[in-house]
């Protein structure tokens, strides 16, 4: 298949004087050889939609420093399902075919899921669009390439699908974008390094891509969507290397990376707690307080000036399933994590997260350890805080 895009990889060479804004991209799961399906652990465990007191239940679980959402926050589309209430949990319809190891992004008021693959591990090109306000999933143009373990971001209209892994697990540097109102796919040009199971966050029109299954290492790279060209930035910091399945979001103009696997690309493979933040401005990286434990295979995204981090998978971890329930969260103001109600149902396997009208959308995922597990479930949390400055400001860079 010809490509359409061109490939203009170039080096750092001081800042990138870059404003912030609040996005993200995240990460995924990994594989398995063997089938470890199990029925999804009991919606008991965390808090659910609609509580009989008609608000949310915080009771032994530490308090987030931060600042009151204000009355009138929005929570859910206009027209859309009722929210759960603030710091609680719902569920909205089901995914139409199963998935996991795919990603998820948002695009004009709406979500997106695509590639990965379903407990077969046939891999897949399918997309699958939800409208809040409708409640509702439908099918878009499916991908060119199968690909499970891609990064993706939205953006003026358009949904960028970076890298990935075909068939076997090969990484590779294949970059398109969904047109979605032509409902038709472009290729861009490719990644200066192959890589699945990274993950992405935007500043602008600038697309950040951090690490990667082995041998993508902790190469970071930046795509700049005007230009359709690639720049390659400092390295993730080396403490971990080959660093894969982790998470990253952009807050107040700066890139967040969270946890991960690291020492290979397997769901067994060592798990890290590290919190690394990235300034475009300078080009440095530095380091922030670790998550409260190490995971890998996780998910996220940025709400109201917060990185919410959840789910993900390991190897005798000692939950149920081999899969974290953990929903925890950083505030970069104060620099602090705090742990919030578990997943209901505990997931891993999905690269992104989608934060729209105040509800966090968690589509799909695998419900027990290994690539054999991939479901419909699809969760919403609402959350209860916001970890912007009071006065209204950009966060301090």
């Amino acid at each position: 298949m010809p490509r359409v895009g061109r490939l203009q990889v170039r080096r750092l060479q001081g800042g990138l004087p870059l404003a912030g804004v609040l996005l993200l991209g995240a990460c995924g799961s990994d594989d398995a050889d063997v089938d470890t399906r199990v029925e999804p652990s009991s919606p008991s465990r965390g808090q659910s939609e609609e509580p009989a007191s008609g608000e949310a239940s915080n009771e032994g679980t530490p308090s987030l420093p931060g600042v009151a959402l204000p009355e009138g926050t929005p929570a859910g589309a206009p027209g859309g399902p009722p929210p759960p209430a603030p710091g609680a949990y719902g569920e909205r319809a089901a995914l139409l075919a199963p998935n996991s190891e795919m990603a998820v992004a948002e695009v004009d008021g709406k979500v997106y899921v695509l590639g990965g693959y379903p407990s077969s591990r046939d891999v897949q090109t399918t997309v699958q669009i939800y409208d809040p306000v409708a409640d509702a999933w439908r099918f878009a143009a499916p991908m060119l390439v199968p690909t499970h373990h891609p990064v993706a971001v939205g953006f003026e209209g358009k949904l960028f699908s970076l890298g990935g892994q075909l068939q076997g697990d090969v990484n590779t540097e294949r970059a398109f974008a969904l047109d979605t109102v032509t409902d038709a796919w472009t290729e861009l040009a490719p990644l200066p390094t192959p890589r699945g199971g990274g993950a992405a966050a935007r500043i602008d029109d600038r697309i950040y891509v951090v690490g990667g299954r082995p041998p993508a290492g902790n190469a970071f790279e930046v795509y700049d969507v005007s230009d359709d060209a690639w720049t390659v930035l400092p390295s993730l910091p080396l403490a971990f290397d080959e660093r894969n399945h982790l998470i990253a979001a952009a807050i107040g103009g700066k890139i967040y990376v969270a946890g991960g696997r690291y020492d290979g690309g397997g769901f067994a493979s060592p798990m890290t707690d590290s919190l690394d933040v990235f300034d475009p401005a300078v080009g440095t990286w530095s380091s922030a307080a670790p998550m409260l434990r190490p995971r890998g295979g996780i998910n996220g995204v940025a709400a109201f000036g917060c990185f919410h981090v959840w789910g993900g998978e390991g190897s005798g971890i000692g939950e149920p399933n081999d899969v974290f329930p953990d929903h925890d969260v950083y505030d970069p103001l104060t620099n602090t994590w705090a742990a919030l109600p578990p997943l209901p149902v505990p997931v891993h396997g999905v690269t992104g997260g989608v934060f729209l009208d105040g509800l966090i959308y968690m589509p799909g995922g695998g419900t027990s350890s290994g690539g054999n597990s991939g479901s419909v479930i699809h969760q919403v949390f609402r959350p209860d805080r916001t970890c912007e400055a009071n006065d209204g400001q950009a966060l301090p860079r």
